[in-house]
């Protein structure tokens, strides 16, 4: 069974209700009938009724939940949510209201604070930024998390390495500036996920273009002091670094240039040194390797909300919204 369908059945187990904000976008309602219709998730699409007219007339979503931001019963409840939550920035009601209508994310990430939803998916038509803001002013980041960071799981045909040539590649969407303990935090989460949404053992290389010790450079002393603290915070992952990525995923090559250690040559979770070369690494996989790349996947919220590529097609909000799901169910937990 493919990834995507293994994160649709799982989320179909216990059901979750995900917030899709952008109604000004058809996919949004190409994706939600497919949803619906499947059972994948509860549904609540935000928009304006001749936005929903306009954008969702050719599809059937009538088990979703339309909710108006401009006449909602709930409306003042996320008004009072979000003076509360912002109050020692200076939110005023008047503020909060003007600021909701005019960005939804605010109102989805404010359904998810009052318990109303369990989950967003965005980012068809904005940037991660614009989906991103919202969720840290609004949700924040769980208890003892400093930053969020963002994976792809890649699914890999054919492949002999991995577990079963599948992957988490992080980060290669959000950060820009990586220090040592921000690099070893992203390691951390992303064992987390790999384990969450693989359902294996995470096997975390900490890549570089040096492999344990062959070249000096300040880019590698950061890299090789991430793995030091990831082993003194979380001694229970297996993690090895630094080292370059045929070390990490070839067993030969491993004996030769990192031998002993318990990661090289069977990594299954790939923490990049920059968002240059997570970004650069899981979209050569994708194309050169026919890899399929699911994500970016938000890590570190304490609620799950999940990012799109401006240029995704339905198919892909349904499978983000799947992942979402399964998010929130080991949230709940």
């Amino acid at each position: 069974m493919a990834f995507i369908d293994e994160m649709m059945a799982k989320a179909k187990q216990d059901k979750k209700t995900i917030v899709l904000p952008e109604s000004m976008d058809e996919r949004t309602f190409a994706a939600a009938e497919k949803i619906l219709k499947q059972g994948i998730a509860n549904l609540i699409i935000i928009g304006k009724p001749e936005d929903v007219e306009k954008n969702g007339k050719n599809y059937d979503i009538s088990g979703a939940t339309i909710v108006d931001p401009f006449n909602d019963p709930n409306k003042q409840k996320y008004i009072d949510k979000f003076v509360e939550l912002r109050a020692k920035k200076g939110m005023t009601p008047e503020a909060a209201k003007e600021q909701m209508e005019k960005d939804y994310m605010y109102y989805a990430c404010l359904m998810c604070k009052c318990g109303d939803a369990d989950g967003v998916v965005s980012g068809a038509c904005h940037s991660t930024g614009n989906t991103i803001r919202p969720a840290l002013q609004l949700l924040k980041t769980k208890p003892g998390i400093h930053s969020v960071s963002g994976f792809f799981v890649v699914e890999v045909p054919n492949c002999e390495y991995g577990e079963q040539g599948r992957f988490v590649f992080a980060d290669c969407a959000v950060n820009t500036d990586f220090d040592s303990p921000k690099l070893a935090e992203i390691a951390e989460l992303s064992a987390d996920s790999f384990r969450q949404f693989i359902g294996a053992e995470p096997k975390v290389a900490m890549l570089s273009y040096s492999t344990m010790g062959s070249a000096k450079h300040d880019d590698v002393t950061k890299v090789a002091e991430a793995v030091k603290l990831v082993k003194e915070q979380r001694p229970d992952i297996k993690v090895d670094g630094e080292m370059q990525v045929d070390a990490a995923l070839d067993s030969t090559v491993a004996k030769l240039k990192a031998p002993g250690s318990p990661v090289a040559g069977q990594a299954n979770t790939l923490v990049f040194p920059s968002l240059e070369a997570g970004n650069i690494g899981y979209k050569l996989v994708q194309r050169l390797a026919k890899a399929n790349a699911y994500g970016p996947v938000l890590q570190g919220l304490s609620m799950p909300v999940n990012d799109l590529s401006r240029g995704c097609y339905a198919d892909d909000i349904v499978g983000v919204v799947a992942m979402t799901a399964v998010q929130a169910q080991e949230a709940n937990k």
